[in-house]
């Protein structure tokens, strides 16, 4: 089942935190939802995001890497849903690649909210709209949070 075992998405303490929130524009009804929730849970911190909007999700990596270099912390959202071809699995393979490369060369946390699902109602069901089971903009930027004050913490 989904979402089995995944920790609270409480909201830390992040006050003065900056986070980038990249978000492609392929789906607008769950990608506007995944930055909604993404600013809310910035909100919730105590944190200040600003949001960028890009074509496709392989755009995302370039611009969170962009973002890393003035951000305490990054979220890339988007949602790439399985067609009849291999391109779904070129396209996940690339940004889940280059977003854990740009969290590890920038020292920067990057909270992979890119949903990569088989069908459309798996991605709504992922979205944070009303209804359903998951909210994965509001986990992964908590995620992202709470990594940046640990790597704070730890100097």
């Amino acid at each position: 089942m989904s979402g089995e075992g995944r920790p609270s998405a409480t909201a830390p303490d992040a006050s003065g935190l900056t986070v980038g929130v990249v978000a492609a524009s392929w789906h607008a009804k769950i990608t506007d939802q995944l930055v909604a929730r993404a600013v809310q849970a910035c909100d919730d911190s105590g944190a200040r995001a600003t949001v960028v909007r890009v074509a496709g999700s392989l755009e995302i990596p370039v611009v969170a890497q962009a973002l890393a270099r003035r951000c305490d912390a990054v979220v890339a959202l988007g949602a790439v849903i399985r067609g009849e071809t291999a391109h779904f699995d070129y396209v996940c393979d690339s940004v889940t690649s280059g977003l854990t490369r740009i969290s590890l060369d920038e020292e920067t946390p990057v909270g992979n909210g890119v949903l990569t699902c088989d069908t459309l109602d798996q991605a709504l069901d992922r979205s944070g709209l009303p209804g359903s089971k998951e909210d994965k903009g509001y986990e992964s930027t908590v995620a992202a949070l709470e990594t940046a004050l640990l790597l704070r913490n730890l100097g």
